[in-house]
């Protein structure tokens, strides 16, 4: 999706990656592992990643990812996109209206 991955853990044991540090721009973000798989439609974990152009990530993430919602414009003032990552949870990427204008 176009992250860098900064930092990343290895259980002792077996030696997968359990803990990460990824990087897009300017942000950074921490995921853990061991959330359980599930089949719901949505999972109880919603991630909100404020971005300076929602467009330029929209493009990057094409194909890579699973569109729940498209670009769109809310009432709240944000221009923004949803995403469902590989364990099912809402990843939704917006842009204040103020910082796209």
């Amino acid at each position: 999706m176009g992250f860098d991955v900064r930092a990343t853990n290895r259980e002792s044991e077996g030696g997968k990656i359990d803990w990460t540090l990824l990087r897009l721009g300017q942000s950074e973000i921490m995921l853990n592992a061991g959330g359980l798989p599930s089949s719901a439609s949505r999972r109880e974990f919603d991630l909100y990643i404020h971005v300076k152009d929602v467009n330029e990530v929209r493009t990057r993430i094409d194909g890579k990812a699973e569109i729940v919602e498209e670009l769109n414009e809310t009432f709240y003032g944000v221009r923004e996109f949803i995403i469902r990552d590989c364990n099912g949870f809402w990843i939704t990427f917006g842009q204040s209206k103020s910082t796209s204008e």
